[in-house]
């Protein structure tokens, strides 16, 4: 499909793009290689062909909700600041 400097200046106006009119002809000649290469593309035969995978149907893998790590709460709590009744005591930043 080839096309010309009115269909490029159209293409132009409607995705709001402003074009030199020294750039019409090399956009215009882009432009219709793309659409050659498309209709190139919608030629091929797939009618055997597997499609690939999708990820809209894929399904999450899920590990086992199990505990991996001991509870090292009073280990950690040694080197805190302040600790009261196993939680940490932080400064008062809001009055």
């Amino acid at each position: 499909m080839s096309l010309d400097s009115t269909d490029v200046q159209k293409i132009a106006h409607l995705a709001r793009l402003q074009i030199s009119a020294t750039d019409i002809p090399e956009y215009a000649q882009n432009l219709s290689n793309i659409l050659d290469l498309v209709d190139q593309m919608q030629t091929v035969d797939t009618a055997n062909v597997e499609p690939l995978s999708n990820p809209l149907d894929a399904v999450q893998r899920l590990r086992a909700d199990v505990v991996t790590e001991n509870n090292q709460r009073d280990q950690l709590q040694t080197v805190a600041p302040a600790v009261e009744q196993g939680l940490f005591q932080v400064p008062k930043v809001i009055e």
